[in-house]
């Protein structure tokens, strides 16, 4: 039986495609007029000394990287690599982290989440790492720059990496960059198996935390500050894991924040967060999933705290959806997953606007031959 194209494939009738032509028209003529270049800027504006200034008054203000948006479900059909890419094309994004999913369903499990298998234990695999290996060198992307990431540790098995790690590189030599998103704690995963990773495991990782280090690869990690009834207990583990490991590149996905801690007041989370980069200089902070949006950025009363935090900070600050490509999703929801992820960027000052939503700090981080255009002066 046929199937429908994808919504953001399918071609509008004549009258609304014209509609949509001449407001892109409008669009693109009001950001060539203003800054010297399109609304969504193509790759070449990241490395050309003469790129035009970026102006946030009529071009987008949605982030250009995704660093943190997962091409594989814990489980079921995954929308294909190609799709995806195309998302990022159509949305001005132009620089992604292809993670996969570490910790995966059984490949008979009916589920493609594991809130609807609970009791199902998810387990670590490579399998999603060599599948977004195999796609990337399969369907190299034009005009988005890709960073691959390894997905499939067990932190609790640390003597497992460094073999993972091989395997890998004899597949793929030198395409994998990034380590993550992998789990310390996951709140969320506890009915599925996960558990803690216990602070003797975490003296065992510098094997391959040293391999990482000499490679200048970053580390992501999901770890759980704590939950409403307990804010801070778990952030032991983190404070251990950035003493043992300083000079790593490490990657705090979500700011700690998690469904399981939604209440903590922004005057007690942004302290803990500030206290972390003074100590630590090689630790970056991640804002992806919309949660931070929802539950905190957004909130009256927590969003001048969060503001002034992120443009006092903005040079430690990643960018991400972590949009996972299930096959029951598309450009629609990934869309909106941007959108959602980057209403803040619209109330950063011009420098920390720069170094986040045009992705200043991630080339820096992954030494990248980018550079991030200025942003056009104020009338």
């Amino acid at each position: 039986m046929a199937t429908a194209a994808p919504a953001h494939r399918r071609r509008p009738p004549a009258l609304a495609q014209m509609n949509v032509l001449a407001a892109l028209a409008v669009s693109l003529a009001a950001g060539c007029a203003s800054s010297g270049g399109s609304a969504l800027p193509d790759l070449d504006a990241f490395n050309s000394p003469d790129a035009a200034c970026y102006d946030r008054s009529v071009q987008p203000q949605t982030s250009v990287v995704d660093a943190h948006v997962h091409f594989r479900p814990f489980g079921g059909p995954a929308i294909p690599f190609d799709e995806v890419i195309g998302y990022m094309r159509d949305t001005g994004v132009r620089f992604v982290n292809v993670y996969g999913i570490g910790q995966t369903l059984p490949s008979s499990s009916p589920c493609t989440y594991y809130l609807d298998c609970l009791g199902t234990p998810v387990v670590s695999s490579l399998r999603n790492d060599f599948v977004n290996a195999a796609n990337l060198a399969a369907n190299p992307p034009q005009g988005i720059h890709v960073t691959l990431s390894m997905t499939f540790p067990d932190m609790a098995e640390p003597e497992t990496v460094l073999h993972g790690m091989e395997l890998l590189d004899r597949e793929f030599p030198g395409m994998f960059r990034w380590m993550g998103e992998v789990n310390v704690v996951k709140q969320a995963l506890f009915r599925n198996g996960h558990t803690v990773v216990p602070s003797e495991a975490i003296a065992e990782w510098a094997p391959f935390m040293t391999t990482l280090r000499e490679r200048g690869i970053p580390l992501a990690l999901h770890l759980d500050m704590g939950n409403d009834e307990e804010p801070l207990k778990y952030l032991p583990l983190m404070q251990e894991v950035l003493s043992l490991y300083p000079d790593n590149k490490i990657v705090w996905v979500h700011m700690g924040l998690s469904l399981q801690l939604k209440l903590m007041p922004a005057v007690e989370h942004v302290p803990v967060m500030r206290s972390m980069l003074d100590r630590h200089p090689n630790l970056m902070l991640d804002i992806a999933w919309r949660v931070l949006e929802d539950h905190y950025f957004s909130k009256a009363e927590h969003q001048p705290e969060y503001v002034a935090f992120l443009n006092e900070y903005s040079d430690r600050i990643l960018t991400g959806t972590d949009f996972l490509a299930s096959r029951n999703k598309d450009f629609a929801v990934y869309k909106e997953e941007l959108e959602a992820t980057s209403r803040i960027n619209r109330r950063l000052n011009d420098e920390a606007f720069r170094n986040i939503a045009l992705g200043q700090n991630y080339f820096r981080l992954m030494d990248l031959n980018y550079e991030a255009p200025p942003v056009c002066a104020a009338p």
